[in-house]
């Protein structure tokens, strides 16, 4: 694919050499892995699973793993019309040479998407379409093809691919990954089959087979985080959703929410300590350079020690400016001393999730929040400087009534209320409801209850609507009810899905967790062509009847799902049991299993706190302002980095400063940003010898000191040339000419024209070009911007642009004097900024 970088929309999703990428496989090399994210780059990057799986497997000696994502389907038709297969980012080698494929299973919608990736490698769907009975390996050297492996949260129940995987991983993939590529590798210098790999591979604890018979399959976990690595330099994406280093601080959830299928099957909760979390935080800002960390977890309050983590973490987060987010809140899990701590770094967006509208109804899905202890909480939030406040619910939980919906406009009201009590500037307050609906996931204690239809879902969103339509300052924003209904019927699926799938597939179904791209009216079709009754998977289940999922036991005993049902309907409440009673659920068998930093949480704080305590938690911001010093960076970009955005490119800078440890001058406001100025965009696509930036300092450097910090903190292609300290000027200067070097390759077609061509433009009196841009198409006198051009080599000429009367991309320009060559044909070099 790297071949055809300069025709692909987005290159940087394939160039696979982003900073703390791992692009040389060992010598030798036993076993290769292609992680998959069945998605688009940015969204795969955000990942942290694929970032941990990476480092495990990467950390073992001889095995290796490369990351592959789902390619746009742009970029998949220039791929097949050049004959090209997908192949693995850091070495570019087609999936169908690896050992094994790896699919991270994050949702039930990635299943098409997943096959058609298959598809793109050349790789067989099924299973047993893949030689079982050649030897384990790869195709080119084995003659076999890669052991095709499924991991991720929805494998407790992935019935509808079992045709399609040859394994599943139930639990946390590095407990059990590395040793499966070991065991690829052996039997495949064994010279045994792939029939026998699978037949061992069964008999392996956390494994999935479908083709071989197992009983009962058990999830397996690892007991302690603090006895495995943690990723503290991982590839870092150009560009992601979550653009931000995060750091997982726990594992599991027992707060006991009966809806929760991840707070279900991912027990017993592990917290990783505080010395391994201090060491992870000041290691993970140096090494990434990331202005964000994020603290996660299934329930990132619920950490045992959490003031002290912020207390340990702070001081470095202070000094280079980073905010700490925490995702996954529940009302009352965090205390007013973490908010004002959080709000001295950055105040990053805030949701908190009551889940449902009514005392009554919270209580029924064990969600543990009073109304009082909600708006104690966002009164906090709005004291401490947040405008917006997301609540997020739920539609159709079991024994939902109108009342319960009439509820979710009162408690916003009331959210709302609050903040115009508090708050002094109540014009900029924002209260959004954020409405899904609830699907009834395996492995829950809602297991067995019914799912609202497509037509209910829309009659109560209807309902909503017109509550919170005269209530200006309320927002009502709703989850696509097609997506949802559309995961709730694989969720409770059974392998008769299998063939909807593909169908689908074959229809050119993909990306079905973007709403942009969702057509429940396909799968309305395939359904109908595969004979199956959509809707009966929404269906409510007798306790007693067997479920598609049985075999799969995630940990948590049926019975408990069953007693907890119950209890659900009682309206009782069930406490949580790493600091309260075992509630015998069965992931921790027959004693407690949860590793907690303390017994108690350290959270005890007062309902509010003093003044003097918010303040003490504000970064001294007068200071970050400073600007000490101005330098100037020379530096070239080379091979991939030409594919960098101007956008890229300064995110990759920022990092590599922060990494170099550069007191950085930031600017004023809410969201403070590093002072940096670059000149003009160098077109996607050009590589330069000699660009340029502006950076200021709030204490002075030396330029050869700043050189030196700098070495080294680049992606492949990007290295400084020089530094030097400019004085007091305001900005950049964009050069007005310019010198680049054409190439031609031997093979082009125009190359023994090159003169002429040349020659030709430079006589004409005037040359039109029209070019397209966001404000539409213009058309430029574009013959004065070639000012000369000279032949240094046969098919290489000097060009000098001048940009005196305009500017227009170079490359638009060099196709326009060749008479529109093809994108790529060619090389364009920037040689000098500001050829006189």
């Amino acid at each position: 694919m790297r071949t055809l970088l300069p025709l692909l929309p987005r290159p940087t999703r394939y160039l696979g050499s982003e900073d703390g990428s791992l692009r040389t496989p060992p010598d030798p090399c036993r076993a290769r892995i292609a992680l998959a994210f069945p998605d688009l780059y940015e969204v795969g990057m955000s990942y942290t699973g694929q970032a941990i799986l990476l480092h495990t497997v990467n950390s073992r000696p001889g095995l290796f793993a490369e990351r592959v994502y789902a390619p746009d389907d742009e970029a998949a038709a220039i791929m097949a019309s050049h004959g090209a297969r997908l192949s693995t980012l850091e070495t570019g080698t087609p999936l169908a040479q690896c050992d094994v494929v790896g699919f991270h299973l994050t949702h039930e919608l990635c299943a098409t998407t997943a096959l058609w990736m298959l598809d793109l490698a050349g790789i067989p769907r099924r299973s047993e379409q893949r030689a079982p009975d050649a030897p384990a390996g790869s195709q080119a050297e084995f003659g076999g093809w890669p052991l095709i492996l499924g991991g991720g949260g929805i494998t407790c129940n992935a019935e509808f691919l079992t045709p399609f995987l040859d394994v599943m991983v139930l639990g946390d993939g590095e407990f059990i990954l590395p040793d499966v590529l070991e065991m690829v590798a052996d039997f495949r210098d064994a010279g045994r089959t792939r029939r026998e790999l699978l037949q061992a591979l069964a008999a392996v604890p956390g494994l999935y087979v479908p083709s071989v018979p197992q009983a009962r399959v058990e999830r397996v976990f690892v007991p302690d985080l603090n006895a495995v690595d943690y990723p503290l330099r991982s590839p870092q994406a150009f560009g992601a959703v979550h653009d931000r280093y995060t750091i997982e601080i726990a594992r599991g959830c027992t707060r006991g929410c009966r809806f929760c299928h991840a707070g279900m099957v991912y027990r017993p909760v592990r917290e990783r300590s505080l010395d391994t979390l201090e060491t992870i935080v000041e290691q993970g800002i140096q090494d990434s350079g990331y202005e964000e960390i994020s603290f996660l977890s299934l329930s990132t309050g619920d950490f045992s020690a959490l003031e002290q983590l912020f207390d340990r973490s702070l001081p470095c987060c202070r000094a280079e400016q980073v905010a700490i987010s925490l995702p996954s809140l529940r009302v009352g899990s965090i205390s007013p001393t973490v908010m004002a701590k959080i709000a001295g770094l950055r105040r990053t967006g805030v949701t908190i999730a009551p889940e449902a509208g009514s005392q009554r109804l919270r209580d029924v899905i064990n969600k543990g929040v009073t109304e009082e202890a909600l708006l104690e909480h966002v009164r906090e939030l709005f004291r401490l400087g947040w405008d917006q406040v997301k609540l997020y619910f739920m539609l159709g939980l079991p024994t939902e009534t109108r009342a319960d919906m009439d509820a979710i406009l009162d408690l916003c009201r009331k959210v709302e209320a609050v903040g115009r009590e508090v708050k002094d500037r109540p014009g900029r307050l924002q209260v959004t409801a954020a409405v899904s609906t609830f699907v009834p996931k395996p492995h829950t204690p809602f297991q067995w209850d019914r799912q609202l239809s497509l037509g209910e879902t829309r009659e109560r969103i209807g309902y909503l609507k017109s509550l919170f339509k005269p209530h200006r300052r309320l927002a009502l924003k709703f989850h696509m009810s097609e997506m949802s209904w559309l995961e709730g019927v694989f969720s409770r699926a059974d392998r008769r899905l299998a063939q909807a799938v593909e169908l689908a597939c074959d229809m050119g179904v993909r990306f079905d967790s973007w709403t942009d791209r969702l057509d429940i009216s396909i799968w309305r079709q395939v359904f109908a062509q595969c004979g199956i009754e959509a809707d009966t998977y929404l269906d409510a289940r007798d306790p007693a009847a067997p479920l598609p999922w049985d075999h799969l036991h995630p940990g948590v005993r049926k019975e408990f799902l069953l007693a907890e049902r119950r209890r659900a309907l009682a309206g009782s409440l069930t406490e949580d049991c790493r600091y309260g009673r075992c509630t015998r659920c069965g992931a921790c068998e027959h004693e407690p299993a949860h590793h907690l930093n303390q017994a108690t949480r350290d959270q005890a704080a007062p309902a509010t706190i003093l003044q003097d305590e918010t303040e003490q938690a504000a970064p001294a911001k007068a200071s970050l302002g400073d600007k000490a010093v101005q330098l100037r960076l020379w530096y070239e970009t080379l091979g991939p980095a030409a594919y960098l955005s101007q956008r890229e490119l300064a995110q990759v800078f920022e990092r590599a400063f922060r990494r170099a440890r550069l007191p950085l001058s930031f600017s004023q406001g809410f969201h403070p940003l590093p002072r940096v100025s670059f000149g003009r965009a160098l077109p996607v696509g050009v590589e330069s010898l000699q660009e340029c930036l502006d950076l200021w300092l709030r204490e002075a450097i030396e330029p050869a000191e700043a050189l030196r910090r700098l070495g080294g903190r680049f992606p492949a292609g990007i290295a400084l040339t020089a530094v030097e300290d400019i004085g007091p000027q305001k900005q950049v200067l964009d050069s007005m000419t310019d010198l680049y070097r054409l190439e031609l390759p031997e093979e082009h077609p125009l190359r023994d024209r090159l003169p002429a061509l040349l020659a030709e433009f430079l006589a004409l009196p005037s040359s039109l070009l029209t070019v397209s841009g966001k404000k539409g198409d213009r058309t430029l006198e574009v013959r004065p911007m070639l000012a000369t051009a000279e032949m240094i080599a046969p098919g290489q000429a000097e060009l000098r642009l001048d940009w005196t009367a305009g500017y227009v991309n170079p490359l638009a320009l060099v196709r326009h004097i060749l008479r529109d060559a093809a994108p790529g044909s060619f090389r364009l070099l920037k040689v000098r900024h500001g050829a006189g």
